[in-house]
């Protein structure tokens, strides 16, 4: 089929038919990257022979890769994609460590610890509640994991004090892991990528499996996942990476632009296309795009453009304060549905920081607008929803080691960190799950009386709930009223927290049984249906639900990339905002803060790049001539990004608005349309 016929541009086709080793596609954004990766999927399968379980693609998000899924089925018979693989790195990586889990040193039931989790364990090993020391040591070990450092490589490349602490705690966080047969996020391709590289045979196999790999948003990866990649694809390196340096904004999680730089020096006949033509904005939008980006360093040059046409002028809006911002945005919003006859989930409206967001929300719904977040806590990922899904998780399954930590500890019963690493141990040396590691022989000669105790006590009042809801079947909640009378969960959320919020918890709480009680009555399932149809609901929740719902989106930038809307409202463009500048108090080592702010500026002026070329049809931006910081208010400046955007007067409110306010003018355009 011709290159045409299948909607591709000259650069998209090259990107596509190249076979001849490896290839870098700048993808810029809105240039249809998904469209090359697809249908250079469908090439390979359709045209080259290749089979389809032969074929990888790469991604970082599930959306991203069900998407890619689907359009490659619009593409393919449903039998010539029979074993393709197109996932995230990290189900990836979690496919790898099943299958070679005993090479990797793990049992086959090897247990796999979310944030939550593992900010448990660093809470027992520093014993402090300092929620913002945890969360730094918990990042600092997940970018050493990332750089492949582990703790003793880790302990030879501190910076700052700070650091020095985070390696002592990684080396006991890295013992209690393997003390559980636990895994963390990180692991899922730090592990992988340790063991392709380090076993020949293992090595190999894999890479007899993978004849072509493809790589979506390969800007982001960290230095793990390009090594991942590099072990999979070995010597014959038949893969193609999609990329756009210009959006690389990732580097406080671990990812690194310089490794499109790299690829060039690691594979020297590297083939690189870019992607140039945006087919999302108008071109006065990609203009300001390329201006600003135009300030960072150029590593490969490239220059968006659209036969979109020229599209309308760019405005920004200069306010008092976050409140009379926060104003404008909600009549704004109001006055263009009406004057564009739109809906509303044709407006964004993107920020820097969540907290941004708060003023926002209230003039929306004061306003009565409808509006959607992304990124805001899911029902399931509450503290207190977790603490009894824990439980049922257990008692359905005795192996789940990470729901046997959690319940075995909240509420407290006597057990610590010394203990349950103990029994990890004792667990690792039988291959057996911890729950079953509580009557080992070799425990009761481990465990000193008054620690094993309440393990026994714990075992037997599991063991009892779990008799119990065997013998009730297809009731299976029956059990679950008896399980929250017996650990007093809700005492124990009034002993940890004030009124209020306990109260809020414990309603949460009986949400959620409620439900479960009418679940399992309904459907007739038992409590170990119940756990796997929680677990299904977690991972598949909200997943294209926002799409369906005519309402603003409210976003942070980060959350916004790889998205598009017709209208944007980009609010909080002013210094120490975008760009953010960090925390006063940041611990950057000695000798290093220029290099530091230089590289930060960089980032900062790339996501205001994503920003910018969210935007289908039209842009306005806001900033605050002061803004309040606890109960005062500073005085703050336009952003530096503006003046690089190169709008000159095309930004100036048009001189019929220029002495109307959003409220006047909205008032206007009512009266007309009663007239």
């Amino acid at each position: 089929m011709s290159a045409v016929a299948l909607g591709l541009n000259p650069a998209q086709n090259e990107a596509v038919r190249y076979l001849n080793g490896p290839a870098l596609v700048l993808a810029g954004a809105g240039s249809g990257k998904t469209r090359v990766i697809t249908q250079k999927i469908a090439y390979l399968i359709g045209e080259c022979g290749y089979s389809a379980r032969r074929i990888i693609a790469l991604t970082f998000t599930n959306k991203a890769a069900l998407e890619m899924a689907e359009r490659v089925q619009d593409l393919l018979e449903k039998k010539q994609s029979k074993g393709l693989t197109i996932s995230t790195f990290h189900s990836l990586g979690l496919k790898i460590l099943r299958e070679e889990a005993e090479a990797a040193g793990l049992k086959p039931r090897f247990s796999i610890m979310d944030s939550n989790d593992t900010l448990g364990i660093i809470q027992e090993i520093l014993a402090t509640t300092d929620k913002g020391r945890l969360r730094a040591v918990q990042q600092d070990i997940s970018l050493w994991k990332n750089a492949l450092l582990n703790p003793d490589a880790a302990a030879n490349a501190i910076l700052t004090p700070s650091q020095a602490e985070s390696a002592k705690v990684y080396r006991s966080y890295d013992e209690t892991l393997r003390a559980y047969q636990a895994v963390d996020f990180d692991d899922l391709i730090r592990l992988p990528t340790q063991l392709l590289e380090q076993n020949e045979q293992v090595r190999k196999r894999w890479q007899e499996r993978v004849h072509y790999l493809l790589v979506d948003e390969y800007q982001d990866t960290n230095t793990c996942q390009y090594r991942l990649v590099q072990a999979l694809v070995g010597d014959r390196a038949m893969f193609t990476a999609v990329g756009d340096d210009d959006q690389a904004i990732y580097a406080w999680r671990g990812a690194t632009v310089e490794n499109l730089h790299q690829l060039t020096l690691d594979y020297p006949d590297l083939k690189l296309i870019k992607l140039e033509q945006n087919y999302r904005s108008s071109q006065r939008i990609l203009e300001a795009a390329n201006n600003v980006i135009g300030h960072n360093p150029i590593v490969f040059g490239k220059k968006l453009w659209s036969d979109l046409g020229i599209g309308e002028g760019i405005k920004i809006k200069d306010c008092d304060d976050e409140q009379s911002e926060s104003e404008w945005v909600g009549i704004s919003l109001s006055a263009e549905k009406f004057e564009r006859k739109a809906q509303w989930g044709d407006f964004a409206v993107l920020y820097r920081s969540n907290q941004q967001a708060r003023l926002i929300e209230q003039q929306l719904r004061e306003l009565r607008i409808p509006y959607v977040m992304s990124g805001g806590q899911s029902f399931f990922d509450k503290a207190e929803i977790r603490d009894i899904l824990a439980y049922i998780r257990l008692i359905a399954n005795h192996d789940d080691d990470p729901a046997f930590i959690r319940a075995a500890t909240t509420p407290r019963r006597g057990i610590g960190q010394g203990t349950l690493t103990q029994l990890g141990a004792v667990a690792m040396e039988h291959k057996i799950s911890m729950f079953e590691a509580i009557h080992a022989i070799s425990l009761t000669e481990t465990l000193a009386e008054r620690q094993l105790k309440p393990l026994q006590v714990f075992s037997e009042f599991i063991t009892r709930l779990r008799v119990k809801a065997e013998r009730t079947g297809r009731e299976g909640a029956a059990v679950l009223d008896e399980l929250l009378s017996a650990i007093n969960y809700e005492g124990y959320l009034y002993d940890v927290f004030d009124d209020k919020p306990a109260l809020s918890r414990w309603q949460n709480v009986l949400e959620l049984t409620g439900w479960l009680k009418s679940k399992a009555e309904q459907d007739e399932m038992s409590l170990l249906d119940l756990s796997q149809h929680v677990a299904l609901i977690t991972m598949l929740e909200r997943n294209g639900q926002d799409d369906e719902i005519d309402a603003v989106h409210l976003s942070t930038l980060h959350a916004a990339k790889g998205l598009e809307y017709k209208h944007v409202f980009l609010i909080g463009v002013e210094e120490g905002l975008l760009p953010h500048l960090g925390r006063d108090d940041e611990d950057i080592p000695v000798g290093q803060e220029e290099t530091v702010m230089t590289q930060r500026i960089q980032e900062e002026r790339r996501l205001m790049y994503v920003g910018i070329t969210r935007a289908q049809r039209s842009l306005r931006l806001s900033w605050c001539k002061r803004r309040r910081r606890g109960k005062e208010y500073t005085v703050r400046e336009k952003s530096r990004f503006i003046t690089e955007m190169g709008l000159a007067e095309t930004a100036i409110v048009e001189a019929a608005e220029a002495h109307m306010s959003p409220k006047q003018r909205l008032g206007m355009l009512k009266d007309l349309l009663q007239k």
